[in-house]
């Protein structure tokens, strides 16, 4: 008898209080509810408060029905609503206090409102929302910089400029990083000795040349580079292919592939960090190398300066000459023969010389100060303009590449501008069909300043069908 009073008296407390523990229970989960704004306000505009007014008296004390849909959630329109973390909707300062509401790290972009700690990437520099409600963005200078561009356009510079989808969103000192690659010359070879060429006879030296012209099908298009900063390899490989080409009469027209050379010339080399080229014609006359089409470029996924493993190998077979020891890294090429150079020359600085020898042998290889203008290059004569910012100006980075050519023309003063045609390595998309023109006889951003040329190494019996199958072969 006595239990059951107590259970029955129990029931009846549960029944007294359930609108209090219901009371409790909702204050709980409201007072437990997120913070609608730790982040600041996204939208104060919106009127909410305004229209609970209509139907409840809110603003005031504490009313748990004061709510309203927003966003994905519910603010509320009582004073109870801005204790020590805040839930109120965006218009109850305004509406209910007559004050501003505190926008604390809301930044808006297009029109749209962000909360604090968002980002974005503005091309090359990233924006985050801070607490103040300002964006605050990166302060790098980018590599395709507008005004840049249209500071070309506007100049009497002789060349224009262009934006280049694959340069967007990098910054300057990235594109120095990454899309050049050739380490300034020693000074113990850029001391080397300039081969002393006979110029006594004064050859006729026609007013343009282009090697293309002079030997047809035997001087290969430009490759593209990526990310990977290996113009060592690249400008070394492109010469090379040239000067085999013509000097085997076109019985071998290789296209040399710049990744063994990136992947296999270990020697003080740094591959897609960055390299030099007095190591790579090392590498060309005492290793040798495949082509292009045995042993493919593989840009770099992750950092530029990952080092991807040497897959051939190669062995003396005798005066000097090498043989693969492996099959080409990729399963549809079987021709792993090995190309190699004969040690190479420094030309001198005049560009007569250099002009000489580019008619009489072929292509030569050069260095190049590249300044962030060069970026942009389009067509015409390059020359460094000093359009960019003054501090930025000063940054450069030192690449190599081809000259196959020269000529000249007449600006509509009259005035005549010398040009060497040049071969870069960032695709064909870039600049004249990947060429580019660029001032000469002034040595323009150092090109006349270290000119190399190299003879591959060709026997007799090279020259008698050994690599028939590579005539007419090209990719």
């Amino acid at each position: 008898m006595m239990r059951l009073v107590v259970v029955v008296s129990a029931v009846l407390l549960l029944m007294v209080d359930s609108s209090m523990m219901e009371r409790i229970l909702s204050r709980s989960r409201r007072e437990l509810a997120s913070p609608l704004h730790t982040q600041g306000i996204r939208d104060a505009s919106g009127s909410y408060c305004q229209k609970t007014q209509e139907r409840l008296k809110c603003c005031h004390g504490r009313n748990d029905a004061c709510t309203v849909k927003y966003l994905d959630t519910i603010c509320y329109c009582d004073q109870f609503c801005n204790r020590t973390v805040s839930d109120c909707c965006p218009d109850f300062w305004d509406h209910c206090l007559g004050i501003p509401a505190p926008i604390i790290g809301s930044c808006k972009r297009d029109g749209q409102w962000f909360h604090s700690g968002a980002t974005y990437k503005d091309n090359c520099n990233l924006c985050t929302c801070g607490k103040n409600g300002q964006w605050a963005c990166e302060q790098h200078v980018c590599l395709i910089e507008k005004s840049m561009i249209d500071a070309v356009n506007r100049g009497n510079y002789g060349w224009k400029a262009a934006n280049y989808s694959q340069f967007w969103g990098m910054s300057l000192d990235e594109g120095l990083r990454y899309r050049l690659g050739t380490r300034r010359p020693s000074h113990s070879i850029m001391s080397m000795n300039e081969i002393q060429m006979n110029m006594d006879n004064n050859p006729h030296l026609p007013s343009n040349f282009s090697a293309a012209e002079k030997w047809p099908g035997k001087i290969h298009e430009p490759l593209d580079q990526g990310n990977c900063a290996a113009s060592w390899a690249f400008s070394t490989a492109a010469v090379a292919s040239d000067r085999i080409s013509i000097q085997s009469m076109g019985h071998m027209t290789p296209q040399l592939s710049p990744q063994n050379l990136i992947s296999c010339d270990r020697r003080n080399q740094d591959g897609c960090a960055g390299g030099r080229i007095d190591g790579a014609w090392w590498f060309l006359r005492r290793r040798g190398v495949v082509t292009e089409e045995c042993y493919p470029f593989n840009p770099p996924q992750q950092t530029p300066a990952e080092i991807t493993r040497c897959m051939m190998q190669s062995r003396s077979v005798g005066r000097g000459k090498r043989q693969a020891t492996t099959r080409c890294p990729n399963g549809y090429s079987y021709h792993n023969d090995i190309y190699q150079s004969t040690p190479p020359y420094r030309l001198s600085s005049n560009e007569k010389e250099i002009m000489k020898e580019i008619m009489e042998n072929g292509p030569v290889q050069a260095i190049l100060e590249v300044y962030g203008d060069f970026f942009v290059y389009k067509t015409g004569i390059y020359r460094h303009t000093g359009v960019s910012a003054v501090s930025q100006d000063r940054k450069h980075g030192t690449h190599s590449v081809r000259i196959t050519g020269w000529g000249e023309e007449r600006d509509y003063t009259g005035r005549t501008h010398k040009y060497w045609i040049a071969a870069n390595s960032w695709g064909k998309n870039w600049g004249e069909n990947g060429y580019f023109r660029i001032a000469r006889g002034e040595n323009e951003c150092e090109i006349e300043a270290f000119v190399i040329g190299a003879w591959g190494r060709i026997t007799m019996e090279d020259m008698h069908g050994n690599h028939h199958h590579h005539h007419g072969r090209r990719k």
